[in-house]
């Protein structure tokens, strides 16, 4: 006998398994200088920490679908907490370099099907007028996460020693498997998909050398590098013949199942979901660097400033997640993205003269803008795609979301070193004794290049200025792509209204 489903101990177990996996994608990088020493490793060396998992996790992502439909949604869940909370112990236990690596290979192999089995088990126990707030409280997990790391791992990193960084999974594994094994029902894997090694082998190349290609590349001065070259070409050898395996194969007996991209709300919204990733992952990259690279900001100071816009992503989640079904979504979406561009828009007036209010304000309306794309998009690109096909729809959603941010990422780091150069050769140019600041006699003594102390001061000053002006142009190149992409909402088509249906499939067992 079934009693009554339990949707708030499933939400709150498979939410604490999301927020313990997004963590980690963020929450090591400001242990890694910690992690060096320890480790006796390079700079070069210990990147590969985090080039590891985001490498692993990229591979293992679209494993996700054949998973559940193999061995069922719950079983999948289970093994891949049970997994991550090991591989999180194995980190923090690590005492070299291959050690921690391979942990985190692991981490990123268990941890890929955390987010979006999340998702799918969220859309399967709410009926379709509950959808709305469950995709508000899954994006504050995957949203929020990445926000907070940084300022959780700076927190453990110097409070206590950077292997609690890793050790702080063990608890919240322990809580969601708890949830996981005691309230969800366990439905079995149908078996309809068969296992299409080629197809895996292809997809998971392209996928692996992309990453590799993205998050070396810059290390590597691109296309100067040879490595680059050889990722760039084993990349597009592996997805052409990815592409043309796929096609010819049907659609039953294919890794990837193709009908997906006959549904025009979840292509469409897998396009929106490339350039979210692009344009606000980018620039949450950008603005810890900004403030504690060239503002000297604490690492401390620098998270109590940033997580404001969690706070206001979490508040625009929860408030639009009521009005899904009831507003129109392309309303609500292109609210977001004007919200968003205003926010951009007030970062490409920074200057070096900044008040703690000028980086709170516009991270909290930002937090409010991708609040209010993050559940409607959710929402749309999900709502006319039949169950059956959510959990490889999840993944590959979340797989592009990933990819979407790995590229932003490299772009405006990539736009920021030249734009930097640039500017830093244009400012030179102005630097001459006709200048009318050289008859400042207070500037002229600090800044006396004939004197190596005065050049370097004068270098300095020069440089600061440069690298801001990189890190506007940035910002108001995120601004010209999100401005760029309100047209595309003509693209979504408003999901029908459905009744109320009753949903079964995850009752909890006496």
């Amino acid at each position: 006998m079934t009693r009554p489903l339990n949707r708030r101990m499933i939400t709150l177990s498979i939410m604490l398994a999301t927020i313990m996996q997004t963590l980690d994608s963020t929450i090591a990088n400001v242990a890694l200088p910690h992690m060096q020493g320890t480790l006796s490793a390079s700079q070069d060396q210990i990147a590969w920490v985090l080039t590891a998992y985001i490498v692993a996790a990229a591979i293992a992502t679209p494993l996700t679908g054949w998973l559940c439909d193999r061995f069922g949604q719950k079983n999948v869940f289970i093994a891949s907490v049970i997994g991550f909370t090991a591989a999180s112990a194995l980190c923090g236990l690590s005492d070299t370099l291959g050690q921690i690596v391979a942990a985190r290979l692991l981490q990123g192999v268990f941890g890929a099907a955390l987010v979006p089995l999340s998702q799918v088990v969220l859309m399967d126990i709410n009926p379709p007028e509950k959808q709305g707030p469950a995709m508000a409280i899954w994006g504050m997990g995957v949203m929020v996460g990445p926000i907070l790391g940084p300022t959780l791992g700076g927190w453990l990193t110097e409070s206590y020693d950077w292997r609690w960084v890793f050790f702080i999974n063990i608890p919240i594994g322990a809580f969601a498997l708890y949830g996981i094994w005691n309230f969800i029902r366990p439905v079995p894997g149908a078996r309809r998909m068969q296992f299409d090694m080629f197809g895996f082998a292809s997809l998971s190349l392209a996928i692996g050398a992309l990453q590799l290609l993205l998050d070396r590349g810059e290390q590597n001065d691109w296309f100067s590098s040879t490595e680059t070259w050889i990722e760039a070409i084993v990349m597009v050898v592996a997805f052409t013949y990815f592409v043309a395996h796929t096609a010819l194969t049907r659609a039953d007996k294919s890794f990837f199942d193709y009908r997906l991209l006959k549904n025009q709300n979840y292509v469409t919204g897998l396009l929106f979901i490339f350039i979210v990733g692009l344009v606000l992952y980018a620039t949450r990259a950008l603005t810890p660097t900004m403030l504690e690279n060239l503002l000297d900001y604490p690492v401390a100071t620098t998270g109590l400033v940033t997580a404001p816009a969690g706070i206001g992503t979490m508040v625009a989640m929860l408030l639009v997640g009521r009005t899904v079904g009831k507003v129109d979504l392309r309303l609500t979406l292109l609210a977001g993205f004007l919200v968003t561009a205003l926010s951009l828009w007030q970062m490409s007036h920074y200057s070096l003269d900044l008040r703690v209010s000028d980086i709170v304000w516009p991270g909290v309306i930002q937090g409010i803008g991708v609040g209010f794309v993050f559940v409607p998009l959710s929402a749309a690109t999900f709502a006319t795609l039949s169950p059956e096909m959510r959990a490889q729809g999840t993944a590959i959603f979340s797989l592009i979301r990933n990819i979407g941010s790995s590229i932003g990422i490299s772009l405006v780091q990539t736009m920021l070193i030249r734009n930097s150069v640039v500017a830093h050769a244009a400012l030179v140019e102005h630097v001459t004794y006709a200048n009318p600041a050289w008859q400042n006699p207070a500037l002229a003594s600090a800044y006396d290049v004939s004197r190596p102390s005065g050049a370097a001061a004068l270098n300095g000053m020069i440089t600061q200025q440069a690298t801001m002006i990189a890190y506007i142009d940035d910002f108001r190149l995120m601004l010209y792509l999100t401005l760029l992409v309100i047209p595309l909402l003509l693209l979504i088509r408003p999901p029908p209204r459905i009744g109320a249906s009753a949903v079964d499939a995850h009752a909890v067992m006496d």
